[in-house]
Formats: structure tokens, sequence, C-alpha cells
């Protein structure tokens, strides 16, 4: 029987107290975070994650002190072990996780990659748009790490793959319905912002995150008034935008409450449970921004999972060039697109 070895890549969060100084330390010591040399960006990275080591503590202890996105990707992963092993049961299929900035790490997956000793591996980021600080950078991890047996497969994005648009779409229709269907409402698609040079760069990510948000839209003619806005933005650099506190103002003073969908995220962490459920829910609060709802990442939503496992089965059928899940192709001018080398 073939063994198929799936390792779902994510961004980890701190399991306790203690670890969130380290992590912090580990996400700005990335080149692909701050595009410094290691001999400047590693004493920074220290530096910074000290500075913001108090507020982080505060954020995850809304949390219970650690993330959740380690037990949500182990939900995932469990799910699609099984509609697997239901879709293709003359394959031996065991599903891994590797997160980039804390346990999992990479070198531990990989030794038990190894030590399963697939024949064949897909690697499946659990980012539906692809971004050199995301997936690229979690790929390039693994590739330093896995030196085990079996042929390897990229699936290097989804951004607009029928389940992943169905979960979505569905998770916010209920969110509408459960309030009650108002009709005053501006739908917001809520994406991780990035600065404006890693676009600029080439970087294909806000173009598919704004593809992803026109698909899911399209399935809800009932939410006609809808925006792509962008979250998390920090330092001084420029950022894409409209950023979402920006957009909460602007529905505010047009005299309309938000759904705000996390259209980047499939998981719930800091940022859906802290940044988008506290902080942007007391902001619209102090401005009068009502009513403000927010829909839950798809997390295991069958429609999710059956695209995962399709993604991962159609791997298997192709060569070990990224190549991306569903009717996407990236437009001209993304350089820096994983499908273009």
């Amino acid at each position: 029987m073939t063994r198929l070895a799936v390792v779902l890549f994510n961004l980890g969060g701190p399991d306790g107290p203690e670890a969130v100084k380290p992590f912090l330390t580990n996400l700005f010591s990335d080149p692909a975070i701050i595009t410094l040399p290691a001999i400047v960006r590693l004493p920074l990275a220290r530096i910074i994650a000290g500075g913001r080591e108090a507020a982080a503590k505060a954020n995850y202890a809304i949390m219970g002190g650690g993330s959740p996105l380690l037990p949500e990707t182990q939900r995932q992963a469990q799910a699609l072990q099984s509609a697997l092993a239901s879709a293709r049961p003359d394959l031996e299929s065991r599903v891994f996780i590797a997160m980039r900035y804390w346990k999992p790490f990479a070198d531990q997956t990989a030794r038990e990659v190894a030590a399963f000793a697939p024949d064949q591996v897909v690697l499946l980021p659990l980012y539906p748009q692809f971004s050199t600080t995301t997936s690229a950078s979690s790929l390039k991890d693994w590739a330093r790490a896995y030196r085990g047996p079996g042929a390897s497969h990229t699936v290097c994005c989804y951004p607009t793959a029928q389940g992943l648009v169905e979960a979505h779409a569905r998770a916010i229709s209920q969110t509408w319905i459960k309030a009650g269907r108002p009709a005053n409402v501006r739908l917001l698609f809520s994406a991780h912002g990035l600065p404006e040079k890693i676009i600029a760069a080439g970087d294909p990510y806000q173009a598919q995150v704004e593809a992803t948000a026109a698909a899911v839209a399209a399935l809800l003619p009932e939410l006609p008034d809808w925006q792509v806005c962008y979250q998390s933005r920090v330092g001084r650099l420029k950022w894409i935008g409209p950023s979402t506190d920006d957009a909460i103002r602007a529905a505010a003073a047009d005299g309309k409450g938000v759904l705000v969908s996390p259209i980047a995220f499939v998981s719930e962490h800091v940022e859906t449970l802290v940044e988008l459920d506290h902080e942007y829910a007391d902001l619209a609060r102090e401005i009068g921004c009502a009513p403000y709802l927010r829909s839950p990442t798809p997390t295991v939503d069958p429609a999710l999972i059956d695209a995962l496992s399709q993604a991962t089965l159609e791997a298997l059928d192709r060569g070990a060039a990224p190549a991306p899940f569903g009717p996407w192709t990236c437009p001209a001018g993304h350089g820096k697109c994983a499908c273009r080398g």
C-alpha cells in the first residue's frame, strides 16, 4: 500500500505565558518578516520581542494564557486524515503538522515524517492565499529540515477553491441570520495586512485575498455592500489598505453596522479571538457602529476539509512544482508567486 504523508503548515502560537517571548523572537527573526542581514535582524528581533512581550501576554491571557492554533490545526489534521481515508482507502495516509514559529517545529515534524517512510509527501499550507511571508517561509523551512524519503508535491495556494469559498459563505450567512438578518450591515472581509513594499515587489497575497472575497461575496447576494480591508498593522512602513479600523469607522459614518469575516484565516487564533472579537468590537461600540458581528473561521467545516482533501489528491497527480488548487492563476506582475519560480 502506498504511504502518503500530508504536512499541514501554519504559523504556530505560544502554548503558555512562558512561550510568548521566544515565539515573538522566532517570528521577528524570520528574514521573510524582517528583511535585514542576520547581524542586524537577530538582535533587533530580541529587542522587538521584549518590547511586545507584555502586551502579547495580555492578549493571550484573554484566551486562557496560550494560543488555540495548535488544537485547531490538530482538529483539521484529524478531519483531513479521515477524509483521505474515505476518498482513497488504497492509500495509507497520515497527516502531520509543522508550525513555523512554535512547536511542533519543522525539524521535529520532519523526523516524524521520515520515520513514517512515505512514498509520497504533499506539502499543504493552511494559508489559502500565498505570500512570501507565510507559505513561502514555511516551505523554505521544510526544505531545510526534511531529508526523508518520498516524492514531494506542493499545494501553493487555493484562494478560490470551491470548498473554501462555500465554508466562508456559510459562516457569514449563518452569523447574519442568527443576528436577525439586519439590513444595515456592511460585510468586511478582513485579512492580515502587509507592507506595501512587499506587494510592490511581486507578492500575490493581496490579489489572492481580493479574489477570495469576491468569490465569497458572489454567493451572498443578500449582503451586496462589501469591502476588503486589512488588520494587524505594525511598524512605521506604509501598509496595504484600507485598514480594518478605518473601514469600521467609515461604516459608522455611513450609518451602518459591520459583519466582519476573517477571510485569510481558516483557524481561530489571536487575530480573530482578540483583535476582531475585542479590539475592533470595542472600537465599534465606542463610535456607534452597530451591529458589530463577526463570522467564525471555517476550521473543520466539511466543505473546507473536502477542499483540502481534493487539493491533496490532485497534487499526487502532478510533479513536484508548486501549483494552486482550484480555478486560480496569478495575474501578471506577481513575480513572487510560487508557481512562477
